[in-house]
């Protein structure tokens, strides 16, 4: 018979709300609205900077953690490649993500409610469920969405715009095939977990009606009535204006099938905002996870040529820029052997002119 002491806890853990989505979704404006809410944001934080003036609400650790995994698989936040998922499962398989998310986690839970906000964390949502589990804390998953016309074209858009269309052609596509598989990894991280979603658009419109059913479905306690007019820092701090790019598919520049697969995971999406787990929407979005993942493979084996020529003409020119490199170097190391050559000839004479003058 085990010992109290060796029972497993019946009490609730700390909870800790996971803050993901897409970068650019307004994750950043909910995870800020939250902390007035009450919610503790693990310090240090990202500073606030030009392109984010009101804050990122990010804790800095937690951003370097995912973006030095990440970084060392060559993968970026919304890598549109079906084989990244084994990548990072290869590299959670080493136990070094989970030994340090552990010991940096397990030191954070002094606080009644915690939010975390990174959009890279749903590539390690097994370390996060793991290790949430295992120091105490009750993981509950918070999705931040937006229209991906809009999280594409928001910063893109202005930098492209002066670009030839075969140019904004594979860079719209890449990102919008990025934001489909980022959006098809979220959801898929909070399944069998408390979880909510919520669209950006409403949250700056009346954050407190957006947040009455994000309170309910993540079971959270906030230093406010939701149903209370009277003012609140939040009010200060959301406003429809925050809302700078409001782009539609008129504006993006990608294939027609990916433009139409996209707006379904938007609306499908969008039907978890009333029910987390409605089993219609979630199986919807497996069918199409799957169509994406054989898409992609036969769009890598259509442009097979393509790649493996790209790849032979980069080969050869880093070949051709080491050649010039070494040439170089190899002159430059034959000019300094010359110098230093004159140089001990003229000592040399220094040497016989100085003998000369004492002999005299």
């Amino acid at each position: 018979m085990p010992t109290p002491s060796s029972q497993p806890s019946t009490q609730p853990g700390t909870p800790l709300v996971l803050v993901s989505g897409s970068g650019r979704s307004g994750t950043s404006s909910l995870a800020g609205t939250l902390k007035r809410l009450g919610l503790h944001v693990p310090q240090p934080e990202v500073e606030a900077s030009e392109t984010n003036p009101r804050g990122f609400y990010e804790p800095r650790w937690v951003i370097d953690f995912h973006k030095r995994h990440l970084k060392e698989l060559a993968l970026h936040n919304i890598d549109s490649r079906p084989h990244a998922v084994e990548l990072v499962a290869e590299r959670i398989a080493t136990g070094e993500p989970t030994r340090e998310l552990t010991e940096w986690l397990s030191g954070q839970l002094d606080h009644d409610q915690i939010v975390i906000k990174d959009p890279h964390a749903f590539w390690f949502a097994s370390v996060w469920n793991d290790v949430s589990r295992d120091v105490g804390a009750d993981l509950r998953w918070l999705t931040a969405l937006r229209h991906p016309a809009e999280v594409v074209g928001s910063r893109d858009i202005a930098y492209l715009s002066s670009q030839p269309d075969e140019l904004r052609l594979v860079k719209e596509t890449s990102n919008v095939a990025g934001w489909v598989h980022a959006a098809l990894l979220t959801e898929q991280a909070g399944r069998g977990r408390k979880r909510a979603f919520i669209r950006y658009v409403d949250l700056l419109a009346s954050w407190r009606e957006a947040l009455m059913p994000v309170q309910e479905q993540l079971d959270l306690t906030f230093n406010t009535d939701l149903s209370s007019s009277e003012h609140h820092p939040v009010d200060d701090f959301v406003e429809p204006s925050m809302r700078k790019s409001q782009l539609t598919w008129g504006d993006v520049r990608t294939p027609e099938w990916l433009q139409d697969m996209a707006e379904e995971v938007w609306q499908m999406l969008g039907e978890l905002v009333r029910e987390p787990d409605q089993e219609r929407a979630m199986r919807r979005l497996d069918e199409i996870h799957a169509d994406y993942t054989q898409r992609y493979a036969d769009a890598v084996a259509l442009t097979f040529d393509h790649t493996k020529a790209e790849s032979t003409l980069a080969a050869r020119d880093a070949r051709e820029a080491q050649r010039t490199t070494m040439e170089r170097l190899r002159r430059e190391l034959a000019d300094e052997r010359r110098m230093r050559a004159d140089d001990r000839s003229l000592a040399s004479l220094a040497r016989a002119a100085a003998r000369r003058l004492r002999r005299s």
